[in-house]
């Protein structure tokens, strides 16, 4: 599928969906279909369901399709870039499928996580992801895949017309320039939140993000000045969020994301399976973070 920047739905503010889930851990589908609605309502640009903050690890394959279906039912399909990671890329290509057919415009497939895949086995990966026919954007997270997607593999995978774009995980922003150098028509995404405005002014033209899902509209102000060049809006407003945007482990973000959306009157959910608890030290954190927010009227 060719690609131009009019048709290029990776770009802008996409919400890595939290999955609301009932005291039973039954998916909530009508909470979710609101959420999506409720953030496109507050300035996101789209939303990337069945990513890691939605739990498709442990959906039921009916649960998955329906969370795709559910989203792009909600807001359209040209705003739902489903994640569709399986542990094979045979999977992982009819997931893709099933993206394209239920009316999505574009997908992010992680690289093989079953096992530490070599280079080759990520090509072979993504070029049969590919053949669903519906663009590619690769999520690159080396912390917990243990696959690496480094700058020169990206130029390779996009060189080849695998992926149209990189939700880039690392947390190196210095691959940002590197990029830029071996694959410049290879759009990057951020990919983690407490390193947004670094790679804003490195060139981004995206943000698969976790915040927006309890604060949207301040998460949209920050990345509208940061990558239009207003640092001074984007600088005063990361140093308001950033107490809630970092965070040693990706178990700690998700609980964060889900306390803060309880906090500002969104249905955060349980997890499936439990996830450990934050601190108390740390939930306190979290909760005074949200109020100030709040208060500051940045939701």
């Amino acid at each position: 599928m060719t690609t131009t920047p009019q048709t290029r739905p990776w770009r802008g503010v996409l919400v890595a969906t939290a999955l609301p889930l009932g005291d039973d851990l039954s998916v909530d589908l009508d909470k979710y279909a609101e959420h999506c609605t409720w953030l496109v309502e507050n300035g996101c640009d789209g939303v990337v369901p069945n990513g890691s903050l939605g739990e498709y690890q442990v959906l039921t394959p009916e649960e998955r399709a329906k969370v795709v279906e559910t989203a792009v039912a909600a807001i359209g399909g040209e705003r739902v870039m489903p994640g569709v990671a399986a542990y094979g890329s045979a999977e992982s290509r009819r997931w893709a499928e099933q993206a394209r057919d239920a009316g999505c415009a574009a997908v992010m497939l992680l690289p093989p996580n079953a096992y530490r895949a070599d280079e080759r086995s990520v090509l072979a990966h993504y070029a049969e992801v590919a053949k669903a026919g519906v663009p590619v954007v690769a999520y690159n997270n080396p912390i917990d895949t243990k696959v690496d997607l480094v700058p020169e593999l990206l130029a390779k995978l996009h060189g080849e017309g695998h992926i149209h774009a990189v939700k880039e995980f690392s947390g190196d922003v210095r691959r940002a320039y590197q990029l830029a150098e071996l694959a410049p028509e290879l759009d990057l995404l951020i990919g983690a939140d407490d390193v947004l405005l670094e790679l804003a002014v490195a060139g981004a033209v995206g943000w698969v993000a976790g915040y927006p899902n309890a604060l949207p509209r301040a998460s949209v102000e920050l990345y509208r000045a940061a990558v239009g060049g207003d640092l001074g809006t984007a600088k005063k407003l990361y140093e308001q969020l950033h107490p809630l945007l970092r965070w040693d482990s990706k178990v700690e973000f998700v609980q964060a994301i889900k306390l803060s959306m309880d906090v500002v009157g969104r249905h955060g959910g349980a997890c499936r399976p439990p996830r450990v608890p934050l601190l108390p030290e740390q939930e306190a954190v979290v909760r005074a973070a949200t109020e100030r927010a709040v208060a500051a009227g940045l939701v």
